[in-house]
């Protein structure tokens, strides 16, 4: 099994029935437009200081290959909704490919509330069939990337191995969730499928039953360490976790580690360590797993527990205090004859800015984040030493390169995050970042929030 087999067979049908619906509507009423559209997170999830980009290449790869297929077109037709519907536009759909321009904030980034992680530009029906597919690739793989940077940044240096396939919302997503802990700083994952497509390296120990399935614990570790004796991790905690250590030291300092699943991790990492020290195993690795998150490791590493490896799971996999992303794609933009209109929404709490946008960030002296500014298109703030984060990746319905590799992202990641101020970087009482809109667009908004209302009057 390949990362494609993991797409659903009909990219067409991949969509919620509205975007078909309203590209019907589209089809019929002739509208032919192109169109803009920004996807972004209204705000950022509880206890959130900053998210990570992530889920861009599937994406990509999604616009790419874009089809309706003949047996999802006789999907279509069967459905009573599209009974009144004309034979015209089925043709128009078994035709039709993204032929759109797409930019991007590049996977890796720390991004925040309100600045565009994808701008497409597309004929209106296009753009909006792939509302559906973007924010579901786009809003799971930044949740869980997100997630994973914050119990990585916890773990200040010591390695992280994602262990959620077990808990997660189905294997589909613990596939990609295994990339998106890996963009963040995860050393590995132990979901073999998801090493394999993506060159991510694997890890795993043995489960609780493995050891008790033998006569006795002695017997179980002497079987799977003359199996593997290079990559051997005993788990200590089945029975008496001090007395499994010292069983443990038969193995001698070729024993690659050792895990603890439960009980006081702190107290118990100290006494294992003085165990395996004593029987001169110092390259010995103790491993700590067992519904840890992030505040639970940063206790850990401050109270200098030695720890060296954490293995997560349902926390990373789901994001377990913040599972969902509301990340929106709204139309911000309708082009027609050389016209741009903007577009925006006046809803209560769900207000929009219209025209396309670039992200600006400035940059201190010694090169932190000082701040990021949402702008027009057209606005220029390199001269200021800002840098523009959106990227062109996709014209005319071709990537313009290929992805980068993931090591390549997990780099950016680590890098890009490093340049966030610690006060912004707090697992606990973070000061927002800071993040503002350019005049232009103020401007811009308030303009069009009186010609609405002007003729919201009239009717």
């Amino acid at each position: 099994m390949t990362e494609k087999e993991y797409f659903p067979r009909d990219a067409g049908l991949s969509t919620d029935l509205y975007q078909l619906t309203m590209a019907a509507g589209y089809w019929a009423a002739g509208r032919r437009e192109r169109a803009v559209f920004e996807l972004f997170a209204r705000r950022l999830p509880p206890d959130r200081s900053w998210l990570v980009a992530a889920g861009l290449e599937q994406a990509l790869d999604y616009l790419a290959n874009l089809r309706f297929t003949d047996d999802g077109i006789g999907h279509l037709r069967r459905l009573p909704v599209f009974a009144t519907i004309d034979d015209g536009f089925f043709e128009f759909l078994r035709d039709l490919r993204f032929t759109g321009d797409v930019w991007a904030i590049p996977e890796g980034a720390p991004v925040f509330a309100g600045e565009p992680l994808l701008r497409v530009s597309a004929p209106l029906v296009e753009a909006q069939l792939a509302e559906t597919f973007l924010l579901s690739a786009i809003n799971f793989q930044t949740l869980i990337a997100t997630k994973a940077s914050r119990v990585v940044r916890a773990a200040r240096g010591r390695g992280v191995i994602e262990f959620g396939a077990r808990r997660a919302h189905t294997m589909g997503a613990a596939f990609y969730g295994a990339r998106a802990a890996f963009i963040a700083g995860c050393i590995g994952t132990s979901n073999v499928e998801a090493g394999r497509a993506f060159d991510i390296p694997v890890f795993g120990t043995s489960a609780h039953s493995f050891i008790m399935s033998f006569p006795t614990e002695r017997e179980a570790f002497d079987a799977y360490f003359r199996l593997f004796p290079d990559s051997t991790t005993l788990l200590l905690d089945t029975y008496d976790t001090i007395a499994a250590a010292h069983l443990a030291t038969a193995c001698g300092p070729r024993l690659r580690g050792v895990r603890l699943d439960s009980g006081d991790m702190g107290a118990l990492a100290r006494d294992v360590r003085a165990i395996l020290d004593a029987a001169g195993m110092h390259e010995t690795k103790i491993m700590a797993s067992g519904d840890l998150d992030e505040a639970k490791i940063s206790d850990l590493v401050s109270s200098g527990a030695p720890i060296d490896l954490f293995g997560v799971g349902t926390e990373i996999a789901t994001s377990y205090d913040a599972p969902a992303l509301g990340g929106v794609y709204k139309l911000v933009e309708i082009a027609s004859d050389g016209f741009r209109e903007g577009k925006m929404k006046l809803s209560p709490d769900k207000s929009t800015y219209p025209h396309p946008k670039q992200v600006w960030r400035a940059f201190a002296d010694d090169d932190s984040m000082l701040g990021d500014l949402i702008a027009h298109e057209e606005e220029d703030y390199s001269a200021d030493g800002c840098e523009p984060l959106l990227r062109q990746v996709m014209r005319g319905g071709e990537l313009i390169e290929p992805p980068p590799d993931l090591r390549a992202v997990q780099s950016r990641a680590r890098r890009e995050l490093d340049r966030l101020p610690e006060i912004h970087q707090r697992l606990r009482d973070a000061a927002p970042y800071p993040v503002r809109y350019s005049e232009r667009l103020d401007a811009a908004r308030a303009q069009l929030i009186g010609r609405l209302s002007a003729g919201s009057e009239k009717r």
